[in-house]
């Protein structure tokens, strides 16, 4: 049991030796900060002072170009945009090129189907038009010199349109 004692005892030593060692180091630490003397003002003029002198310390540590190096240096610096900028206008023409190509191919595609189209729909018109224009003479012309066929087809959408409102009526 002496020795539990001794133990706790021990412990409680080593606890406070920490805590005594960290109070020391805090105290340390505050002590070698250095103390704002002054006003905000008159703190921040020198802090402008302190990095404007560096800077000129710098400014003179910089290795810096001659004349002949800058227009050099100049003369690649608009070469090489000089090529990129034909690089891209190449591109961009040859790729207008093509999609005109590929527009204009897909505008007579779509002619020629809308022909395709016209030409079903016009058979399949006359078809229509000519069963039920049996009736007519074929031989028949009007007053401006049409054909019974022309006539016959307005005649037939005209009788459709009749045989529809009759429907609708009924």
């Amino acid at each position: 049991m002496a020795d539990k004692n001794i133990d706790k005892e021990a412990l409680k030593a080593q606890k406070e030796a920490e805590k005594a060692a960290e109070k020391a180091k805090k105290e340390r630490i505050k002590a070698s900060k250095p103390k704002k003397e002054g006003t905000v003002f008159s703190r921040g003029t020198a802090a402008v002072k302190k990095f404007c002198k560096d800077f000129v310390g710098t400014c003179k540590k910089v290795a810096w170009p001659t004349g002949k190096q800058v227009i050099k240096n100049s003369g690649i610096v608009l070469a090489t945009i000089a090529v990129i900028a034909v690089a891209v206008f190449g591109v961009d023409w040859a790729l207008t090129e093509v999609f005109d190509l590929a527009k204009q191919g897909a505008v007579s595609l779509g002619e020629q189907f809308a022909i395709e189209e016209t030409t079903e729909e016009e058979t399949t018109a006359e078809t229509t038009t000519a069963g039920e224009s049996t009736t007519a003479s074929s031989e028949e012309t009007t007053e401006e010199g049409e054909t019974s066929e022309e006539t016959s087809a307005e005649e037939t959408i005209g009788e459709e349109a009749a045989s529809e409102e009759t429907t609708v009526a009924e």
